[in-house]
């Protein structure tokens, strides 16, 4: 379930008060307000890592991994950490440092909380499929023959976050990278240019010591967090005012020039990978530099390709594009309000129609069919928990004080 992208790219063997007074508006959006915007990318972000999952041979060609040195991965990262820094930069300017800690980490327990119950069921999903059919590839491409070697060992690492099954690897990096955040909030209030410049330190840091975490049982972490953490506080730097300080760069023609001549660039380097007769257009010494370029670590041409991209998508999507509310945009934003949820079904969904995929030999329009059915799916669960959310806030409503003490009392 990996593209030529991927194998070109595999590495080689004080005071609450002084912190709410600190904070800057988010985004210059009012209380309650959404960022649209955020909600659709993280949609589209939720769309292309499902496709990218259930058919790495066909519908990657409509995903951007194809066409350019990053991925879905940058765009969920970037916006967790902008989400993240907004919500619980506002709860900390709001109730103070404590307080907004408090509530970072009940989110981070729900995260991992999520990601335990995601590795129990997939395993169970991988193993049920795999025998049906007698088919153990299965189990070993998706590394589940360690969890029936020893499974009391396997189950101790999934705690442990050690041991991830194939294509969950986002979900142990964001506990890590949220478990952070209250420190990282804690910083940007004492200096947020200062907060990001420490992040890029680590980062070159990483690269030039090789850190790194390790896996169970003998491998490393598909996403480093000592790397990845900086496009995690790139995003919460945007959020708590670096959006708006940088904005005239990103509306000018200069950097519009740029970010496209550098697509341009990702676009025809990444052709090679897939048509090795244009190989010879690039430079022998080019190909040394760049290669690999390596997702473990976020490769400086992966940000750089994402901050292009970023670029690009400020210019001629702005905040008040009338597109936003778009009924054909709906799925993409109802899917993006509901991330966790939604991550979670698609990488039982991807796995599940992968499984179909492989077994049946399909040809192109099974391969549609069912990244159709797959999104269909995510998008009538994201509908189905907004729905309940409004049902709950209704509800609340009706009832009142005098209701709420009714429906306590009541047996």
């Amino acid at each position: 379930m990996t593209t030529i992208a991927d194998r070109v790219a595999r590495p080689p063997p004080v005071g609450a008060l002084a912190l709410a007074a600190s904070i800057p508006a988010v985004a210059g959006l009012s209380a309650g307000e959404r960022e649209v915007r955020i909600d659709l990318f993280r949609g589209l972000a939720l769309w292309l890592i499902y496709i990218d999952h259930v058919s790495p041979d066909v519908l990657d060609w409509f995903t951007i991994r194809s066409y350019g040195f990053s991925d879905a991965a940058e765009i969920f990262i970037f916006i967790s950490g902008y989400t993240a820094a907004f919500v619980y930069g506002r709860a900390m300017q709001r109730f103070g440092f404590v307080i907004g800690t408090a509530r970072i980490f009940r989110r981070v327990w729900s995260i991992y909380l999520a990601h335990v119950f995601l590795v129990t069921i997939y395993l169970a999903e991988i193993y049920f499929l795999a025998t049906s059919i007698g088919n153990p590839l299965y189990l070993q491409e998706m590394g589940v023959l360690d969890f029936l070697r020893d499974p009391g060992e396997v189950l101790l690492q999934t705690l442990l976050l050690r041991f991830r099954p194939l294509n969950i690897d986002v979900l142990p990096l964001y506990v890590v990278l949220m478990t952070f955040l209250p420190f990282t909030l804690w910083l940007m209030k004492w200096q947020a240019d200062v907060t990001l410049a420490l992040s890029g330190v680590l980062y070159f840091l990483t690269w030039y010591f090789d850190w790194h975490l390790s896996a169970y049982p003998n491998s490393f972490w598909a996403f480093n967090p000592f790397a990845w953490q900086l496009l995690f506080v790139f995003g919460a730097w945007c959020a708590l005012g670096g959006a708006r300080r940088v904005a005239i760069i990103c509306s000018s023609p200069v950097t519009t020039v740029i970010s496209f001549a550098y697509l341009f660039a990702a676009f025809f380097v990444t052709m090679t990978w897939y048509f090795p007769q244009l190989s010879h257009l690039i430079p022998h010494r080019l190909e040394q530099w760049i290669y690999p370029i390596d997702k473990t670590d976020l490769d400086i041409l992966r940000f750089a390709h994402f901050l292009a991209l970023a670029a690009v998508t400020v210019r001629f999507v702005p905040k008040d594009w009338r597109g936003l509310n778009s009924p054909w945009l709906r799925p993409l934003v109802l899917c993006g309000q509901h991330s966790l949820n939604i991550f979670c079904l698609g990488v039982f969904l991807a796995f599940a129609g992968y499984f179909v995929l492989f077994e049946t030999n399909a040809g192109i329009g099974l391969h549609f069919l069912v990244g159709f059915i797959g999104i269909v799916l995510m998008t009538a669960v994201a509908w189905l928990n907004g729905w309940y959310k409004r049902s709950d806030a209704k509800a609340a409503a009706w009832r009142g004080p005098e209701g709420n003490a009714d429906f306590v009392g009541g047996g």
